[in-house]
């Protein structure tokens, strides 16, 4: 598990840059579509849903959508609206995460649950998650209806997986590659797999788009769980140490706890289930994370997951799409760096 990057070596940072360059057109279109679709004869759900929407995010996933058309070589536009589907659906579950979890940042700024309360996030939720709905319907596919609706259904099962886990120190590296196999991978997996269906290419096509975002996902996840005890609030756009104090068990904490010694393992019990979460907390949490090489580990495994989601691309042909979905990744894992 500690295969490497090709190209992370190079001089320049990876970025998403180039994949930003190459779809900004299709973009536009895609953000006409969101614009329009979030609108409500009630004023609450465009301001809310609005917040969110045009707060700050890269648009990875519906980027992942235009570009993979473009690396199938797809001259239509059914996958204008299907990527505007895809934001509403990562829109909708972070609006319900923030409350399940009871955040107060996100990419830098207040959560809408703490402007507009728990009861207006969850319903404008519910409302992005039907309009997505609606936009997969006019599409017509039934295959790309199948993809994406079971998407949402994984979402919501990992969502729920990771909560059962929450405060459980016993929680082992399969449950929990489980959990972020179905909270994130998934879409980026669906995000992918449909600009295949919409290109009308073969199956073997749609798998290899599939396995790209699935690791592509499995992999940032990895490194974003990292990152809550290496980063802080400017870098991440949310509260450090969030999962920590949540008693999320993430692949760090999973590695350190299986590592540590009895007085160590003393410690994350008593942190996990609540009762260890001051910054002086934190702070021991990190230093047994570095001291035990669990963040470094976890790393490791974010650039082998990378590498898969690269090597799944191989049976296309050399261009500028495939470069921007290979440089997609690299900046993924390089976010660490």
């Amino acid at each position: 598990m500690t295969a490497t990057i090709h190209r992370l070596g190079r001089d320049q940072a990876p970025s998403l840059e180039p994949m930003m360059a190459l779809v900004a057109e299709d973009m536009n279109s895609v953000n006409a579509v969101i614009l329009d679709r979030m609108q409500s004869r009630i004023p609450l759900i465009p301001e809310l849903a609005g917040h969110l929407i045009a707060g700050g995010g890269k648009r990875m996933r519906p980027m992942l959508t235009l570009a993979s058309a473009r690396l199938l070589d797809y001259s239509g536009t059914r996958h204008h609206k299907l990527s505007a589907a895809v934001e509403f659906i990562h829109t909708a579950t972070l609006l319900h995460d923030d409350v399940v979890d009871g955040s107060g940042l996100r990419r830098g700024r207040k959560t809408a649950n703490i402007i507009w309360g728990n009861s207006a996030s969850v319903l404008v939720g519910d409302f992005l998650f039907s309009r997505s709905f609606e936009l997969m319907v006019e599409d017509g596919s039934l295959k790309v209806l199948k993809i994406l609706s079971n998407a949402s259904a994984v979402i919501a099962e990992g969502e729920v997986n990771q909560l059962t886990a929450q405060r459980r120190i016993d929680t082992d590296e399969e449950q929990y590659l489980e959990i972020i196999g179905a909270k994130t991978a998934a879409l980026f997996a669906a995000a992918c797999r449909i600009a295949a269906v919409v290109a009308e290419r073969d199956e073997k096509q749609e798998q290899a788009l599939d396995a790209y975002g699935r690791n592509l996902g499995i992999a940032f996840q990895l490194v974003d769980d990292a990152l809550d005890y290496e980063s802080d609030g400017a870098t991440m756009g949310k509260d450090a140490g969030d999962d920590f104090r949540d008693g999320k068990v993430t692949l760090p904490v999973i590695l350190a706890y299986a590592r540590g010694n009895t007085d160590d393992r003393a410690f994350w019990k008593a942190a996990i289930s609540g009762h260890r979460i001051s910054d002086e907390d934190l702070a021991h949490a990190t230093g047994l994370l570095r001291s035990t090489g669990a963040i470094a580990d976890t790393l490791a495994r974010a650039r082998h997951y990378g590498q898969r989601a690269i090597d799944a691309l191989g049976m296309f042909g050399n261009g500028k799409a495939k470069a921007a979905l290979i440089e997609a990744v690299e900046f993924a894992i390089a976010r660490a760096y």
